[in-house]
């Protein structure tokens, strides 16, 4: 294993004091590094608090800021944040709006989040992302993952809050933007967790794995590697069926890199995405490419479209300010 850490234990504190250093303007860090908050806060708005395991860098630390997050929990990598950080992180951004919980939907996540809700002062609320149309069910959930599409729903509803939307609006339009958005993912090689040692699955030279999870959790099928534009017509077909796109219309498309693939090749794969999609009737009126919802090393990338209407266009177009969104 060859990694830039100093010592397995110390990975997440050490990576977490170079985020708030390095973006000091924009984020600050709760006691004992247990939720990366905003700097400035508004008390007046509904306040945003997401979490998960880290390694998914740069979520959801990266999207804390204006726009998006008012605190985000990191847990250990692949691993749960705890009930007493995410309590922590509610008390510390709440305000008379209440508190909104997004929460990707895997066990330990919402079991922690749900203990959390239920310790916490104040109104509350809780959105379940569940975008992967991989699998229904894998090793860490019950029902779908919550994949990259997370992202997209805490931009929109992030800036829904920042508008001054109350606690219902924010549920009911983040339940509307997640039902609407629809990922899938392929595995290259495996990731290598600090802790292990060792890549957590292995992959031969001519083989990928077809709708991977983020955490290195099997997909569909081991198959043989193909080139991008068969790659990304499976990954299409299967989201497209899903959404029942048939009807056309504007869609977000995200290309998402797991943390070991070239911008060059998510660029391609962007690319290719796109014709098929549009052959399909929908037309790409917002894009995003880039690595933001990773694997820690893993080789790959995940394909999201969320379908648009007007509200939901608008708000993915207001500014924001976060360590890995700016605009």
């Amino acid at each position: 294993m060859k990694k830039f850490i100093n010592s397995v234990d110390g990975v997440l504190a050490e990576s977490l004091d170079g985020l708030a250093g390095a973006h000091a303007d924009l984020v600050a860090l709760g006691p004992e590094r247990k939720f990366v908050r905003r700097r400035e806060l508004n008390p007046k708005k509904v306040a945003l608090v997401s979490g998960g395991g880290s390694g998914h860098e740069p979520l959801h630390a990266g999207f804390v800021g204006y726009g998006m997050l008012d605190a985000a929990c990191p847990g250990q990598v692949f691993t749960s944040p705890t009930p007493d950080q995410i309590v922590e992180a509610a008390q510390a951004v709440s305000g008379e709006a209440g508190v909104l919980f997004i929460v990707k939907n895997y066990a330990g996540d919402r079991m922690n989040f749900e203990m959390a809700a239920e310790i916490a002062e104040g109104r509350t609320a809780t959105i379940v992302t569940d975008d992967d149309v991989a699998v229904e069910n894998s090793t860490h959930s019950i029902g779908r993952r919550g994949v990259a599409g997370t992202l997209i729903v805490e931009k929109i509803v992030g800036a829904a809050a920042e508008k001054g939307a109350d606690l219902k609006s924010c549920v009911a339009l983040g339940e509307r933007v997640n039902a609407r958005t629809r990922s899938m993912g392929v595995a290259l090689t495996s990731c290598t967790v600090p802790a292990a040692g060792t890549p957590t699955f292995s992959l031969r030279e001519d083989e990928m794995e077809m709708g991977v999870g983020i955490h290195g959790e099997p997909g569909r099928r081991r198959v043989k590697l193909e080139q991008a534009d068969a790659i990304a017509d499976e990954m299409t077909t299967a989201i497209a069926q899903d959404l029942d796109a048939r009807g056309g219309g504007e869609a977000i498309l995200l290309v998402n890199g797991f943390g070991g693939t070239p911008t060059i090749e998510l660029y391609l794969m962007y690319n290719a995405a796109r014709r098929m999609l549009e052959k399909r009737g929908l037309r790409i009126a917002r894009s995003l490419v880039g690595s933001f919802v990773t694997s820690l090393d893993m080789a790959g990338c995940s394909l999201t479209v969320s379908l648009l209407d007007s509200e939901t266009a608008a708000l993915w177009d207001h500014p924001v300010r976060t360590p890995a969104l700016k605009w």
